[in-house]
Order: structure tokens, then sequence, then C-alpha cells
């Protein structure tokens, strides 16, 4: 049964009850004087639910509220949710009058700072957790190493700085190395930067005071000396002037197995850690935790609650990375399974100042695992409303399942955030606590989840140095799911086969017969790219397919810039831990896109790869063949000519370059890709907008560029206008475009706004909707454009000049105007599709160039290897000898 207390339901009790709860002086009198039948968790990630399961337990506790809660808290017994305020501290004390709630306990560190403890103190309602001015010791991390410094508390050493520039110049004069860069304020458990180096250093203290990556947070930063050890946590319950100390813990916060990828919230954590001996631990509770409660109460601020300590075990001894003041998370979900005290009791003894007679006792000779699972995406950006199954059956095995980042949809439980769920187990031993964590995993679905497999891995080599010998799949490459993966695309390269190329995957490498495909006298031309930073977009959205194409285009478009058809393809997918299904849709895509272009999917290469990427990351890259008979190779320099006309073909959007741009506009404006796109059709997302594939080119001008009326053609990708199109060109010549005659996708007007890009940015970085220009005689003009009706929007977008000394290389007109207006109908005169003075007719262009002999079927051309109009793409600059100085842009 759901309960959930409500705004009516509140009013109700007002009606029944009119006679408020008496106000106790002191809260120790409440505390003794009446029993707390009603408590109050703050909070809603597996820390509150781990909390609300504990106190639940307590014969004494009649029914447990979470505000806000989760799923997991919605309806479970003795607990359910309440929505009731926390922000309002008001509020948030009479509703625990009216509903004779004798005790709150709060979970984030956030309240805490907020000084929700002093308010609901004062208005005589109990509250478990530090004061605010104690609780500076993690709201502020100048703070708290001001502190240690003060009370001799063993920590890195350090500076604090509220200018970017004095904090630069301390990381590159420090005599030790100064790479952990931490925003002093809260950031939700993301506010540290471990750098690589003292540039990367200076790199992330910019990222943070100046872009603000984490706000307010980082308006101060802590730059520490980089410390190498062992990490752990150890906790203690603290009643103002004693400790006591709870078993050592250890987090694991990078997303990855073997501690590599990003830095988490945490992904999983376990207790004890064999690590910390009993000497140590006292170590820690007299040199640490004591002497930490000792000074702030000398300081005037006494402690009382819970106290963490993140602490690195280095040759030097034990050092203090950072405190926090309250429940770790995960940290709680393993630690409260292993208390044998009632935690509500033990609360009280805190908070009454007994905890020297009444230490909480722990259970002995167990071992506690959880292991976190979080959203594909995670730490990055996440879909939510993903629904979760076989939740029921891993509470029937014995383990226990804390709900984070979960919500009710319609009577089931989907994902409301990153980390979503913890699976807890406890058992004897820390190896088979991990086993039966992971088995848990196992049981619980949801798409795309991520999660640890490794959790304790440092205890149990620690424990079992010699235990067992090195397997390929326990050090992270899995053959059998990659033999899996190519059982699985084989049928998709087949159906990509065509003249010259049997598409048969299995073999040492691909052949391919260029006579059975027709050609006479042919040039090979090769070409390869990636996708570039699309790829996280799709993960993070995890929508996969559509990279293939994107893949292919990129590579594809590049061969046809030399006149070449597209005769084979391979491709190169790479990723930290091969998730099979996300290959498969990736790969399927290449070979659908393949047969798009005409060209065969030969081969490819699977590389699993752990260690090198985090999970659910993956990379890809592509490369590909095609062929053109001697002397129709492109470009054609020397029948380029002034007064010839440009071609443009529509984009599909952005295509595949520009990422790492629209990604920061994102930040800008506080977007994410499940956004609504309100630049485009009702019902899309910024995603899906993104996300919108390259277009292929070769089916639709491949008989064009045979007829020999295109003299030459430019792919508009790394570079946009300004950059690719004098690749194709003489030196003495320039490109007048004009962009009132092309219609501009609404995307692209919404990044300049934005982002306040300027003209050249926009020009520079994007397609701006032309996905290729072609060179034409003003002849052949109209002909050309008919070929692409009805399947594709074209346009006369410009026409070449002659080059002046010094001028600009490349003059796109109206590009600011036609930005600012979005898309409307191009004004060109002889764009096919709007101008109704301009006819097409069915008469093929003349040929220009005169090829050799060949087999039926198939017509090409071509020059030497090494001519000097051969060319690679080149992302940032131009590839032609004569092409070296930069092209410039001119708007009016």
């Amino acid at each position: 049964m759901r309960c959930q207390y409500t705004k009516e339901e509140e009013k109700d009790d007002d009606d029944e009850e009119e006679d408020m709860p008496p106000k106790f002086v002191k809260q120790e009198q409440q505390i003794k004087g009446d029993m707390a039948e009603k408590v109050l968790v703050v909070g809603g990630g597996g820390r509150e639910h781990a909390l609300a399961w504990k106190l639940a337990q307590s014969p004494q506790v009649q029914q447990v509220l979470v505000a806000p809660g989760n799923a997991g808290t919605a309806g479970c017994g003795k607990i359910c949710n309440s929505e009731v305020s926390v922000s309002n501290h008001a509020i948030l004390a009479q509703f625990c009058k009216d509903h004779h709630v004798g005790l709150v306990v709060v979970g984030p560190e956030v309240p805490l700072a907020a000084g929700m403890v002093d308010d609901l103190t004062a208005a005589g309602v109990p509250c478990f957790g530090p004061s605010a001015k104690a609780a500076q010791l993690e709201a502020s991390k100048s703070f708290s190493k001001a502190f240690m410094e003060r009370h001799g508390i063993p920590t890195a050493r350090y500076g604090s700085f509220t200018a970017p520039e004095e904090a630069c110049n301390y990381i590159r004069t420090a005599d030790f190395p100064a790479l952990v860069v931490k925003a002093s304020g809260l950031a939700a458990g993301k506010g540290v930067i471990v750098a690589g180096d003292r540039e990367e250093a200076c790199r992330a203290v910019m990222d943070i005071m100046k872009d603000r990556a984490f706000g307010s947070a980082g308006e101060t930063v802590v730059v520490e000396e980089l410390l190498e050890g062992e990490e752990v946590s150890c906790l203690c319950f603290s009643d103002g002037s004693s400790v006591s100390p709870m078993p050592p813990a250890q987090d694991h916060k990078r997303l990855q197995d073997g501690d590599l990828g990003p830095n988490t919230g945490g992904m999983g954590a376990y207790c004890p850690t064999p690590q910390v001996s009993q000497e140590l631990l006292q170590q820690i509770r007299d040199t640490v935790l004591q002497k930490t409660v000792d000074g702030m109460r000398e300081e005037g601020t006494p402690y009382v609650g819970v106290l963490y300590a993140g602490l690195m075990l280095t040759k030097q001894g034990l050092k203090v990375l950072e405190f926090n003041c309250r429940f770790g998370d995960p940290e709680c979900q393993v630690l409260l399974p292993l208390l044998k005290s009632d935690l509500y009791e033990v609360i009280l003894n805190t908070m009454s100042g007994k905890l020297v007679s009444s230490a909480p006792v722990w259970h002995q000779d167990s071992s506690a695992v959880t292991v976190v699972m979080a959203s594909a995406g995670y730490p990055g950006s996440y879909k939510k409303g993903v629904e979760i199954t076989g939740l029921s059956q891993v509470q029937d095995s014995g383990v226990q399942v804390f709900h984070a980042g979960t919500a009710l949809k319609e009577g089931g439980v989907v994902s409301s955030g990153g980390r979503v769920l913890t699976v807890t187990a406890v058992r004897p031993s820390l190896e088979s606590a991990l086993q039966a964590a992971n088995q848990g995993v196992a049981a619980v679905g949801f798409p795309g989840a991520v999660y640890r497999r490794d959790i304790g891995h440092r205890a149990i080599a620690h424990l079992n140095p010699d235990r067992r010998g090195l397997t390929y799949k326990g050090c992270g490459v899995d053959i059998a799911a990659g033999n899996k993966l190519v059982e699985m695309i084989k049928p998709l390269a087949k159906a990509t086969s065509r003249p010259g190329c049997n598409a048969e995957l299995g073999g040492f490498a691909g052949l391919f017969d260029l006579k059975g495909a027709g050609f006479v006298d042919p040039i090979l031309v090769s070409g390869t790219d990636g996708v570039g930073t699309k790829l996280r977009i799709a993960q993070a959205c995890g929508r996969h397919g559509g990279l293939g194409q994107d893949l292919v285009a990129m590579c594809v478009n590049d061969v046809l810039a030399q006149g070449a058809e597209p005769l084979f393809f391979l491709d190169y997918f790479s990723c930290g831990r091969l998730d099979v299904d996300v290959a498969a849709a990736v790969v399927g895509g290449v070979a659908a896109a393949c047969k798009v272009a005409g060209c065969a999917l030969l081969g490819g290469e699977t590389a699993e790869m752990p260690g090198v990427y985090a999970a659910g990351e993956y990379d890809l890259a592509g490369f590909c063949v095609g062929a053109v008979e001697r002397g129709a190779l492109l470009p054609r320099l020397g029948d380029i000519q002034e007064g010839d006309l440009l071609v443009g073909l529509a984009s599909s959007g952005v295509h595949s370059n520009g990422f790492s741009l629209v990604s920061k506009v994102l930040q800008r404006a506080n977007l994410d890709y499940s956004s609504p796109a309100l630049f485009a059709d009702s019902g899309r997302t910024v995603g899906d907008v993104l996300l919108t594939p390259t277009k292929i080119y070769s089916r639709l001008l491949l008989p064009i560029l045979r007829s020999g009326a295109v003299k030459a053609f430019a792919h508009i990708t790394g570079g946009g206008l300004l950059e690719n199109i004098p690749r194709v060109l003489p030196q003495d010549l320039a490109v007048d475009l004009d962009a009132s005659r092309w219609s501009i996708p609404p995307v692209f007007s919404w990044i300049h706004k934005e982002g306040g890009l300027s003209e050249e940015e926009m020009a520079r970085t994007f397609n701006c909707g032309l996905g290729a220009v072609l060179v034409v005689a003003p002849e052949d003009a109209q002909t050309v454009l008919c070929q692409f009706k009805p399947n594709e929007e074209a346009w006369i977008v410009g026409s070449l000049v002659h080059k002046q000394q010094g001028a600009k290389q490349v003059v796109v007109r109206n590009l600011k105007h036609r930005l600012q207006v979005g898309r409307t109908a191009p004004s060109g005169e002889l764009s096919v599709n709007q101008n109704k003075n301009f006819h097409c007719n069915s008469e093929t262009p003349r040929k220009k160039t005169r090829a050799p002999p060949r087999e039926p079927g198939l017509e090409r051309t071509n020059a030497s290897c090494g001519s000097p109009v051969s060319r690679v793409k080149n992302h940032t600059s131009s590839s032609h000898p004569q092409l070296q100085s930069a092209p410039e842009i001119q708007t009016v």
C-alpha cells in the first residue's frame, strides 16, 4: 500500500486536532520525556532509503516519513513519503508539530549547510545533524583546510584562492605536485578535479572560477598536493565531546571497473576494509576524529551528528582528504546493514551525550557490499523515465535494494536520476557478499544500466594476493561477446554485397575485384573519418543506430569529392567493455548506410580495451575506398574559371562537425538533450534534432558527376563554408556566396543566437544548410539543378570571382540576416524548387571530359596517384599546396 502525505491531508489533520502539541523548553527534555513515534527523514536518495529502512526496524518507531523520498520509500511497511516542503524550515517545523513528528534525521549536506538543524531545534523539533556552523567542515573546503591546519590534523599541503591567476601561479610554482583542484563549496560530490599535469590543473581552475562549472561553489578554489595511496572512509557518531567510530568502508568513485573512467558520486562501497587494522583505526580515532570534535568544541561550535573523514593512507602516514557532515552515499548503504544496535536509540543517545556509556554495537565476522546501478550516460546527461523490472525477485533472494533515483509511474517503477539503485548484500566474507550483490544486480533490469562488477577488488587482492591466475576475460576482454557480435552482423554485411565484392565477414582481410565492378583504367581513392563528439549525444540519449549513417556519409562524401564511386567500407568500433546490443545497433546502422551509398561493408574491427574508455562509452571510425577512371578525377582545376556558378545541396542539419561547440551552447542555454526543441517540429527534443544523420550524396550525385558538367565538388565538413570550398579551386579564384539564396535549417539560427556566435564562427564551424557545393559552368547550371529535382533541395548559391591580392578568399553575404530571421524561402532566382520562371528539361548536360573505353553499365575517369590535384581532407586547414592562407568572411 502506498502511503503519501498530501496538502489536503495536512489540512484534515489541522481540522481534527485543534490544540498544538506542547512546546518543550529544551531538546533534551523532549527526547527524554516523549517517545518519538514518528520520525521524518529528509532526502530522496539511496542513503535516505537506507536510513528509513533501519529506523523502521526499531520497535520504538511507529512510522517513518521520508521527504521527498523515492519509489522505494513510497509505501513499504512503516515507511511512506511526505510532500512537505523541506526548503522552508518554518513550514517543515509546523508540519512536524501538526503530525507529532518527534525526530527529524537529515540525510543530505545541503539542508545541513542551510541551517535546518538550527531552525528546527529553535522551533522545538528535535533534529539529528550538525549545526550550520559545524557543517562548514563540508560546506567550505577552504574553512576545512584552515581548521585542520589550526588543530594539527594531518592533511595534504594546499592553497586557497579567490583569484584564478593566483591559483594558477601556485600550481606552477609549488615544489610539490599541486594537481588537485577543488571547488570550495558544495558541488554534489563532483567538484574535485585530479589533473594529470600543471596545465590541466590550470584549465580546471579556469573552468571552475571563470566558466563557473560548479556555479557559486567555485567562487573559491582549493589547490592541493596530489597524494598517492589507498583511500578509505572512516565515519563516527559524535555527541559533541566524544566519538564512536563505525567500521571503515571504501567508496569507489570512478565509473568503470579497475577504478577507471570519470569521477562520480560513488559507484559502490564495501565494509569493513581489511586494509585498516584495529591499530590504524585507533590512530584515526585519536588523531583525526576526536581531534576534530575537540577542535570544534574549543571554537564554540560543538559537533553533534555523523562525522565522515575521507582519508588517504600514504607512505608518509594517513592524511585527511575531506570531511563530510553526514552519512556518505553509498557508504550508508553498507554501514547500516552491519549495525546491530537500534539506530533510533543510537541517535537519541548521540543527541543526549550518552555515546560513552551506550556505544553502538556492530555485527562481527560479516561483510557488506553495495553496487550502484546508474543510468546510461551518467555522470553526464542521461535519460529519465526508464522502466525498472525484477525488483521483487531481488528482494526474495535476501539482497536489499535501496532506491535512489526512482519514481512511481502508472503503477511501475521508473528511473528519475543518475544513480538509480544500490544493491546491497551482507555475507560472511567479502567475496561472497560481492558475488551476491552482483547476482542481485543481474536480476534487476533497466535499459543501459551502468554498474561496476569489481567493488572491493582492492580488499580482495589484499586478502588473497595469490589466489588465482589471470584470464583475458578477467582483464576485461570478452572474446565470446566479440564472436557473438560478428555472428549478429554477418547477415547485415552480406546484404550490402555488390559487383566486385562478396561482403562475407570472418576472414583476415576483404577482397575487391575492380574488373568485376566494371572498371577499365581506375585510380583508387580512399578516405577515413570519425563521428566526433556527436558520439556523446548518441550515448547520452541511448540512440546508436543513426551514427552508422554519419560515419559512412563522412567518408563516402569525401571520396565522392574526388569524383570516385564508393566501392567498399570498413568500420572500427572501440570500447571499454563490449555491449553486444549497442555495438550491433551501431554496425547495423553502418550496414544500412552502405546500402544507401552503394558500397559494400567489407569488414571491420571491434576493439575491447578496458581502462581506455569509461563504462558505456565507445569510439567509432570508418574507412572508405572508391575508384574513378583515369581522366575523370575531380577537381578539374584547369577548367574552373571566373564566372562559374556554385550549386549548393541542402544539408540535413549539423551533420557531424562542430558538436564540441554545440555542447557548450547547450550548457549556456541550460538545456539537456531531452529538452523540447522549440526551434523544430512539435514533439522533437534537442537530442532528436542534433542526432539527425548526415546526408549521403553518392547515388544522387554519381550520374551528374559522370556527365562531365561538374568541375569540382566540395563536401562541407570540418572547417565549414570557409575552408572547404577553396580546397577545390585554383589559387587565383575566390568565392562569393549569398546566404539569402538557400534555406538555413532553424537549428543553426538557434545555435547562432544562444551561443552568441559571430557570422565568421558560424561559417567556419558549420555547414549552415549546405552539405555540398558543386562548381559548374553557367550554361550547365539549369540542367544540373534539374537533375536534383524533385528528390533534393538545390540552389545557385554564388559564383567564382577573380581574387584580388590580399582580398578575402570566401565572402558570405547576408548570413547574419538569414540566421536572425530563421528559415524562410531563399530568394535565389535559379533555385529549382522556388523559381517559377526556371524550367527543367530532360536534356543531359554535355560531357566535359573524355573517358577511356570501359565495360557497359558504369561510367568513370581520371589522374595518376600523387598528381597536383590529389589530396586528403584536413579538418583544420586547406590541404591544397596553393591554398595556405586561412579564408576569411565578410557579411553585408
